[in-house]
C-alpha cells in the first residue's frame, strides 16, 4: 500500500477539504446518518484518513476503521485524538483481503470514495463481510464506476483519447503500481448478491464533475454549487448512478 502511505500527507489539502470534495462527501454523509444511528457498532473499510469514521463518531455511532495503509491509519488516528474520540473509534491497519481475521458481529458497514475499486475478489470480500453482520445490517459501498461522460469530455478535450476510456479496459487500469478496476453497478450487486440484499444506488458525481477538476470548479463556486443541488435532488433517478464518478450502493444483509 505504499501508493496511498504516499498521499496520505496531502491527502486532506488535495481532496477533503476543497470545495468539490465538501460536496461529494456530504453527499455520502447524509446517507450514512440516515442508516447508522447512534450507538450503532459499525465497521468501516478502507477508511483513508478518517474523515467519515469521525464524522460518524461524533454523533455517537462506534466505528472500527480500517485500512492497509499504515500512513492512513495513523492519519486516522491523529484525527481520532483530536476530536476526543479514543473511547469511540478505532483505527486498525488491515486489508481488505483480511477481513476474515476479525470478530463481528457488526451493526453495519461501509466504504467511502473506490476502497473496493482495489479488490481484485469482490466475492471473496462479500462472504467475509457476511460472516461480520447481523442480519439486517446495512452496507454502503461508494465505488468508482466505469461510465463517465465528464471525464470522456475532459480528456477528449486535451487530446487524451486514451485516457478518456481508461475505465472500460478490461482487466483494469494500473495505477502506482496497483490495479485498479472499475466494477458496474451490476457487477458489484451480483458480487455481494449471495449475503446481501440490494435496496438503493446513487449518485456520486455524475452532475458534479471528477475531483481531477477541481481548478474547473473553483473558477466556478457558483455553478458548482448549483450543480451539487440538482445532483442531491436526482442522485437516484436512472441513468445518473450508471454515470456517475462514483455510485453509492446501499445493501442489507439478508
Amino acid at each position: 500500500m505504499r501508493a496511498f502511505d504516499a498521499l496520505a500527507a496531502d491527502y486532506d489539502a488535495h481532496f477533503t477539504h476543497t470545495p468539490l470534495g465538501v460536496h461529494l462527501r456530504q453527499a455520502v454523509h447524509r446517507r450514512l446518518d440516515l442508516c447508522f444511528p447512534p450507538s450503532s457498532h459499525v465497521l468501516e473499510l478502507a477508511c483513508g484518513t478518517g474523515e467519515d469514521a469521525v464524522h460518524l463518531g461524533r454523533r455517537g455511532v462506534r466505528v472500527l476503521a480500517t485500512d492497509a495503509s499504515e500512513a492512513m491509519v495513523d492519519r486516522t488516528r491523529a484525527k481520532i485524538a483530536a476530536a476526543s474520540l479514543d473511547g469511540t473509534v478505532e483505527a486498525r491497519r488491515l486489508a481488505l483481503e483480511d477481513l476474515d481475521s476479525l470478530s463481528g458481529p457488526f451493526d453495519g458497514a461501509f466504504s467511502n470514495f473506490g476502497g473496493l475499486n482495489c479488490v481484485a475478489d469482490l466475492g471473496g470480500v462479500s462472504r467475509s463481510l457476511a460472516d461480520l453482520l447481523k442480519p439486517g445490517a446495512p452496507v454502503l459501498l461508494c465505488v468508482m464506476g466505469p461510465l463517465v461522460p465528464w471525464e470522456w469530455a475532459w480528456f477528449l478535450g486535451q487530446g487524451k483519447p486514451r485516457e478518456a476510456v481508461r475505465r472500460l479496459r478490461s482487466g483494469g487500469v494500473d495505477w502506482r503500481g496497483m490495479n485498479i478496476r472499475y466494477p458496474a453497478i451490476g457487477e458489484l450487486r451480483h458480487a455481494f448478491a449471495p449475503g446481501f440484499k440490494p435496496l438503493r444506488v446513487s449518485a456520486i458525481g455524475a452532475l458534479l464533475p471528477p475531483t481531477y477538476c477541481e481548478p474547473w470548479t473553483e473558477r466556478h463556486p457558483r455553478l458548482l454549487a448549483a450543480l451539487a443541488r440538482w445532483e442531491r435532488r436526482l442522485e437516484a433517478v436512472p441513468p445518473l448512478p450508471w454515470l456517475a464518478d462514483h455510485y453509492l450502493l446501499e445493501l442489507v444483509r439478508r
